[in-house]
């Protein structure tokens, strides 16, 4: 499961970064061609099934806390959850049609068409991979930093403030 967060996080990056460095692209309404390419672009970078993953873990974590306090419902509960899923899966679409709408405006038909052929490739497949993995190494580093400086600046604002007479 970690895994997977790791990578919904590292391919909406990848997204992210690509919308934000084309800042300067069109303002038109994308055609349905650049829409085609956006949509391949998010899929490749990972985005359709990180969103795959978003309604049945919700799903999950419902049916879970429910039946911790509520454990007769297990069985009624499970069949009304099953039952409703389809309607709250259909949503994703509408988010992956927004997300390539907002990504294509950003960017050029061209552009698109390029980044898509990009993350298609050998080299563009492997980026992700290593973009992925990267992002979990410095997560990791991040982690041990931040516990390292809270304790640092405890006690650098501690020492400071004894100087001037003050304990805590």
């Amino acid at each position: 499961m970690l895994s997977s967060q790791w990578k919904i996080r590292a391919s909406l990056g990848a997204f992210l970064a690509l919308a934000i460095s084309s800042a300067g692209a069109s303002a038109q309404e994308p055609t349905p061609a650049a829409l085609n390419y956006a949509n391949q672009i998010l899929v490749d970078i990972g985005m359709k099934p990180s969103l795959d993953q978003v309604v049945p873990a919700m799903l999950g974590q419902l049916e879970r806390n429910v039946t911790a306090t509520r454990p007769e419902l297990k069985d009624a509960l499970h069949q009304t959850l099953l039952a409703i899923e389809p309607e709250f899966v259909k949503t994703e679409q509408a988010v992956l049609a927004d997300s390539a709408k907002f990504f294509a405006s950003r960017m050029t038909e061209q552009e698109l068409k390029d980044t898509a052929a990009f993350f298609e490739s050998a080299t563009g497949k492997k980026y992700i991979e290593a973009q992925a993995a990267l992002m979990i190494e410095v997560s990791d580093a991040a982690r041990v930093w931040r516990a390292r400086l809270s304790t640092d600046i405890l006690a650098r604002a501690r020492e400071e403030m004894k100087k001037k007479g003050y304990d805590f």
